[in-house]
């Protein structure tokens, strides 16, 4: 059972351009983009060889093939955000036809290569890249966007269990939405002050990214484990982050002894604990320097194996960690 074992759980935002509102230009974020391409089929390789169960949120319009088939299947009610560069339909006429000349906006292929590998999760990550947090923007219009993700799901033969909101920014109100139908897990944030679900404005205040920053090479705000309890004392399962996985970086390159300690010494927490340990990333974090970043996750992934062997840790995907814990609850 899920409280007898430490667990890890990995996580992927898989947005590809639909989240990157505050670039320029597609030109300007080109490399991290068509990095991604590269950096999936490594992932799932990676993850195939040592077993790993992960969970691929992404954003409802990438699964589309064609921009035709796109138009046909768009909500009628769209978010009416204050500032309207947040609307992903403000894109629209950045769009190519397909998939083939318009790898930015469609990933169809993408993501039937990741379910076609075993125990990956294929999630939600809203239709819209749906910004929850924003001015503007209403509970019914959240309600049409869960629906069309779903949809769209279901008509690739995906059933969708879990939602990963966008820049985490989880509303309460609309929880019971999800549930209604048929979402069962969802990522909250860590309990901590700096990582509050919060709007652009507020979640991005100089003196919080400095001390976010500062907390991923040093345990500044904790752990960020959590007990199954913990995470089936809410209606909706609550498999809350742990650790956003930031990319190499050249310049912090000498820093990373520390990052990969930070992590290493919370999963071994989690281990011993018999607790959760929740990583997160973006699939395009690591589309700048694939062999740098993909190094480091193996260098995690081989402690984790190192623990599976030694406490009887296990990697499971959101869908799979919450139907765990339903299940515990409901006996």
């Amino acid at each position: 059972m899920l409280h007898n074992h430490g667990t890890f759980i990995i996580s992927l935002d898989f947005e590809l351009y639909w989240g990157v509102h505050d670039v320029m230009s597609i030109e300007e974020y080109k490399e991290n983009l068509l990095g991604a391409r590269r950096a999936v089929p490594k992932l799932l390789e990676m993850f195939e060889e040592y077993h790993i169960h992960a969970t691929w949120a992404a954003v409802g319009l990438l699964f589309f093939r064609t921009k035709q088939e796109m138009m046909q299947s768009l909500p009628k009610l769209r978010p009416r955000y204050q500032n309207r560069a947040f609307s992903a339909y403000e894109k629209m006429g950045l769009l190519g036809d397909q998939e083939e000349n318009d790898p930015y906006h469609f990933a169809s292929s993408l993501i039937k290569k990741i379910s076609n590998y075993k125990y990956q999760e294929i999630a939600t990550h809203t239709f819209s890249h749906y910004y929850c947090l924003e001015e503007g923007q209403t509970e019914e219009e959240f309600e049409a966007d869960l629906i069309a993700a779903l949809n769209i799901g279901k008509e690739q033969g995906f059933s969708i269990k879990t939602i990963i909101f966008p820049r985490n920014q989880v509303n309460e109100k609309y929880l019971s939405i999800c549930k209604k139908h048929g979402i069962i897990s969802y990522r909250g944030n860590e309990k901590h002050m700096i990582y509050e679900p919060a709007s652009f404005a507020a979640g991005n205040l100089p003196l919080k990214r400095i001390i976010r920053m500062a907390d991923t090479y040093l345990n500044i705000t904790g752990r960020h484990i959590y007990s199954a309890e913990r995470a089936a004392s809410t209606p909706l399962i609550n498999l809350s982050s742990s650790r956003f996985l930031r990319p190499y970086h050249p310049n912090l390159k000498i820093l990373d002894s520390l990052r990969l300690k930070r992590i290493k010494n919370s999963l071994t927490a989690a281990a011993k604990e018999r607790k959760i340990y929740h990583l997160w990333w973006h699939p395009h974090n690591f589309g700048k320097n694939l062999e740098e970043n993909m190094a480091f996750l193996k260098e995690i992934i081989e402690h984790y194996i190192m623990l599976k062997k030694t406490y009887g840790m296990e990697a499971l995907n959101m869908a799979e960690a919450a139907e765990k814990l339903n299940s515990i609850k409901n006996k």
